[in-house]
Formats: C-alpha cells, structure tokens, sequence
C-alpha cells in the first residue's frame, strides 16, 4: 500500500474551557487549560497512524516555545515530519471550548505554513499514492507553491479539506485544485459558502460538477451526505457525548483516507469515519488514545 502524503500544520493547541465566550472589557474565569500537539496535518496523520494506513507527514517545524513543544512532542512519539525544522518561529492555536463542546479558534500562524520548492523535490515519489491538503495552506502565501505540486503529479489521490476560511481562498487557486478532480470535505456552513447556494442539495450537485470528483459533507451528530456524479447518499452519524469538537473534521477525513485506501466503498468508509469521529468528540482534545480506538467497531 502506497502512503498518503499529509501537507500541513502541526501546531500547540492551547485548550482553554470557559463558561462562555468573553465579550469586550469582560474579565472572565476559566474552567481549564490545557496544552496538546494539534494542527490539521497532525491530526490527519494520527488518524491514518491509528488505522494502520501509510502516511507521510509533511509539516514544517519552527522555533520558539510552541515550536520547541511541537519538535520534541513528535520526537516523543518517534514521528519525523518530511520537511525539515526551520529559523521561523512556530505559531499556535488558542482552542476556546464553551460547556456544548463548540470550539472557537484564535491562531497565530507561523513557521508551520511556510514550504519551500525544494521540500517537495526530496520527497519520495514513487512511494506517495494519495495527498491531504488543508485549505489553511492553500490560503496562506506558499498556496501557489503547493498546487504547483500537485499538478506535476495528477496520479496522486487528492484529498482536499477547505476548511472554514473557505472563503478566503483565491478564487483561481480554488479552480486550479477543483480541476485536479480532489475528494472534497467540507462542512454544511462551508458547502453553502463556496457555491453560493442556499439550498444544501444544490450546493452539493454544484461542487460535484465544480471538481468532477468524489464530495463530503459532514453534518455532525446527524452523520455526513457522499456524493459522486448522480449519486447522493446519506450516511446516519453515531451518538456522541461530546466533550469538544476540536479536531472531529481533520479526524472525519483521516478515517475516510485510510478506509478508501484499504478499498472500502465510498459509504463503508463514511461510516467508519463517522464513528471515530464521533469518538474523538466524545474525548477532550483531537488526539484520541489508541486503547480507545481499539474498543471501537469498524467495518472491513
């Protein structure tokens, strides 16, 4: 089995629950903090590596105190990013979860959106079978730098996760990605950003036709539509108790990526994501401990 890929950020997430979102001049207590290794590429990466799916973890790592955290964090875990450390200081991401478990995030970016052309020269492409891409990436000012890439190698596997800044994405970088036929996934909110649509359905038939690939859209506690060509299908989500929802997207996609790698229908894999989605929901933070994941049910 060829490995996928994983191009992103891996960052500190700084977990800190509150009563509430704080408003202008409020002096606000908090319930709890926390400090834990996070970032889209990073929590894609320990879905595939819970799943036993090949992966390559693409991620630059700066310097500072959150870059220090994150470089020794991955050494503890015997896991070696593809791209090398860099002078940059590493950013972070303040993870603020109110008592329903939604998440808001404040980030500062820093040294782990910056590539270089010759990163993606030393990569071992003929072990590669699949690519994740976060669209933080494709936003941020190495975007063009990263679809270069990928068009150089139109037999990779796309899998593109927008995200929620969906909106300030480049239109022509987005038609530049939507022309390499990606498996799209992406939330309700964000489906109807991009397409325009009000109508959840139609925004769906539109992205299909837009990328002429395989579409996502998760729906939370009610589970997520997969949509190819025609075929629209919905597949019912699992119950959670969720504690928060940080990392429940990156983690959704990461179980898809290595369900379809191991040659699982399109729902079949759905299904698994859904569940270890609703997993890592029902656990603090977005790294869910492997003896948990071992006492779920998944289908192969």
């Amino acid at each position: 089995m060829k490995k996928t890929l994983v191009i992103g950020s891996t960052v500190a997430d700084v977990i800190v629950r509150v009563d509430h979102l704080p408003r202008t001049g409020e002096d606000l207590d908090i319930d709890a903090q926390s400090l834990s290794l996070g970032g889209c590429a990073y929590n894609v990466y320990h879905a595939l590596e819970l799943f036993g799916s090949p992966a390559l973890l693409f991620s630059p790592v700066g310097t500072g105190i959150y870059g220090d955290f994150v470089f020794h964090s991955l050494a503890a875990a015997d896991i070696r990013s593809a791209a090398p450390r860099v002078t940059e200081e590493n950013g972070c991401c303040y993870c603020f979860v109110e008592p329903d478990g939604e998440r808001t995030f404040v980030c500062r970016y820093g040294a782990e959106y910056l590539f270089r052309r010759e990163w993606f020269d030393a990569l071992p492409q003929q072990e590669i079978g699949g690519v994740y891409l976060c669209g933080l990436e494709v936003e941020r000012s190495s975007g063009d730098l990263l679809i270069d890439y990928l068009e150089q190698h139109p037999e990779f596997d796309l899998y593109f996760a927008p995200g929620p800044r969906i909106g300030s994405i480049p239109a022509e970088r987005l038609e530049r990605l939507f022309r390499l036929r990606p498996l799209i996934h992406l939330n309700a909110g964000e489906a109807l950003t991009v397409t325009g649509c009000s109508n959840l359905h139609r925004a769906v038939k539109s992205l299909c036709a837009a990328t002429r690939g395989r579409v996502v859209v998760t729906l939370g506690a009610r589970g997520v539509i997969c949509a190819e060509g025609e075929t629209i299908t919905e597949v019912p989500g699992r119950p959670a108790k969720v504690q928060d929802t940080i990392g429940a997207g990156d983690s959704h996609i990461g179980a898809m990526i290595a369900g379809l790698a191991r040659g699982l229908s399109f729902a079949q894999a759905a299904s698994n994501a859904n569940v270890f989605a609703a997993a890592v929901a029902s656990n603090p933070g977005a790294i869910l401990p492997r003896e948990v994941f071992e006492s779920l049910c998944f289908e192969f």
